[in-house]
């Protein structure tokens, strides 16, 4: 069966009208169709939506009436309620699942609402992408009809009173469309297995009898299972195994540090497609080939605002100020960051998901990610992106021909002043003191208030080589394996004491 032949609902089929215009108008539409669903809750009750549909302005009123929200704020005042199993909070009806997430450095899980509403629409946005594959040059169309393996977190869900919690890919996993299931692989079976590494095992087994088209995942835990499958069957490339792989759907974190050694797996190119679906909703993707950045969901279910990421809207820890400049779509710029602030069918309110963003391409509404608001390196004001890390990463692994999988970076005291100290994994045999020169020149032609805080407070660059397997040793030990979880880019608190320690040998075990 072709996918691209599927008889689709109208409701879907209406969404599917690829090329948009007026992404302002759209936005609007989203915010009022979601004040309207929403406006007899508590939450609508309580901000007066009523009062802001009747507005001329209302998105302007919106702004003016909700306050902006993170997780805390929003459990403690509203989400607290609706783990009571009580109905009609911040959504209508009662949440029936929640997502559990914990980022990247919190220790405990978030539980994130998701809700029929969100799930219809990213299933929309989803199929909406796969059209988009309609508009690349040599499109390998029998790859699309091939298997595609997810690598996710467990799909068995923790049943508790009156709602069920646990990794995003379970929750959708239990709502797929029933089309999907013959392409669907691991299988139900091995998807809902919470022993990583057992998950992992049968996977491998099970890889002479699939003929995959696609694989969908984290790059770090997707490299993992293409190098076991490679070992395991003694294959020169994974495509020995799977030859009508075609396509790598990844998405959570930047790629171009995993691209190189990625490539050495692989027998043919692939096509890399680029997603932002986080536990919130399905924020973006990338809709045409060699697109430079993705494409912000604006005529769905996500209504988007953004908070200018500067001294003026967060402290020196990354948290939001009170009463900080909001933007919407129609009021960004290119080049600049932005916090993220989300509206979605699930009862998320203006909701601060942590990440920050910037355009590259304001008319098509194109994002790239640029870190975190708690992911990013300033103590005396370098103004460290983790978009800056990743692309100096980049640019020193292809001039020195090494693969560089992972890394992560901590500021650190130096005397009077301040240092950062990087840590490196490659399996390649590299200089040490070369690779720590050349990204710190890189990272000076990238960002010139890290090149003139080098000058001054910024007195020293430290860098250790490791290998991949420290770090995901370290992963394993703080209990975020596989699925969605990556390695922080940036240490700081809790997470790097744990990883200090563990480099000492005197982490056992910290979940």
């Amino acid at each position: 069966m072709a996918i691209f032949d599927i008889k689709l609902p109208s409701s879907i089929a209406k969404v599917l009208r690829l090329r948009e215009k007026n992404i302002q108008k759209q936005q609007q539409k989203v915010l009022k169709k979601l004040l309207r669903k929403a406006r007899f809750t508590e939450f609508g009750q309580k901000y007066q939506f009523d009062e802001i549909l009747m507005s001329k302005q209302p998105g302007k009123l919106f702004q003016q009436l909700v306050p902006v929200y993170d997780y805390n704020k929003i459990y403690k005042e509203w989400w607290y309620k609706t783990l009571e199993n009580k109905p009609n909070i911040c959504w209508p009806g009662k949440i029936k699942y929640y997502a559990l997430s914990s980022g990247t450095s919190e220790a405990a899980s978030k539980y994130i609402p998701v809700t029929n509403d969100l799930l219809r629409g990213n299933k929309m946005v989803m199929i909406k992408q796969l059209f988009t594959l309609r508009y690349y040059q040599d499109l390998p169309v029998k790859s699309i009809g091939k298997g595609w393996l997810t690598i996710g977190g467990s799909t068995d869900l923790q049943k508790k009173e009156g709602y069920y919690a646990g990794d995003l890919s379970g929750i959708t996993q239990k709502k797929a469309p029933f089309w999907f299931q013959p392409f669907y692989k691991p299988g139900k079976r091995i998807a809902k297995t919470k022993d990583w590494d057992k998950k992992i095992d049968e996977i491998v087994e099970k890889a002479p009898d699939w003929d995959i088209g696609f694989i969908v995942g984290v790059p770090a835990w997707i490299q993992l299972l293409v190098e076991k499958v490679i070992q395991r069957y003694n294959l020169k490339t994974i495509h020995d195994i799977w030859p009508n792989l075609a396509f790598f759907v990844h998405g959570g974190v930047a790629f171009e540090p995993y691209k190189k050694g990625f490539e050495k797996l692989l027998a043919k190119p692939l096509i890399y497609i680029e997603t932002y679906l986080a536990s919130e909703g399905f924020i973006a993707y990338q809709d045409r080939q060699y697109a430079k950045g993705m494409r912000l969901v604006t005529s769905v279910h996500i209504f988007h605002e953004f908070i200018p990421f500067d001294e003026k809207n967060f402290d020196a820890d990354g948290n939001v100020v009170e009463n900080p400049e909001v933007l919407m779509l129609h009021q960004v710029e290119e080049g600049k960051d932005y916090a993220l602030l989300l509206s979605t069918p699930a009862g998320t309110w203006r909701y601060l998901i942590g990440d920050t963003v910037r355009f590259t391409d304001k008319e098509r509404a194109e994002i790239i990610i640029t870190g975190r608001t708690k992911h990013f390196l300033s103590l005396v004001g370098e103004h460290l992106s983790v978009d800056n890390m990743n692309r100096a990463v980049q640019l020193v692994s292809e001039e020195l021909n090494v693969s560089i999988p992972e890394f992560t970076v901590a500021g650190v005291p130096h005397g009077n002043f301040f240092a950062h100290h990087w840590y490196v994994a490659t399996n390649d045999n590299v200089d040490k003191e070369l690779l720590r020169v050349k990204i710190d020149e890189k990272l000076k032609e990238l960002n010139d208030d890290y090149a003139v805080e080098r000058t001054s407070a910024l007195k020293e660059v430290f860098l250790d080589v490791l290998t991949e397997d420290d770090f995901m040793e370290f992963m394993r030990l703080k209990g975020k394996v596989g699925g969605q979880h990556k390695f922080p880019r940036v240490l700081k608190g809790r997470m790097l004491e744990d990883w200090q320690k563990f480099l000492k040998g005197e982490l056992v075990i910290n979940k």
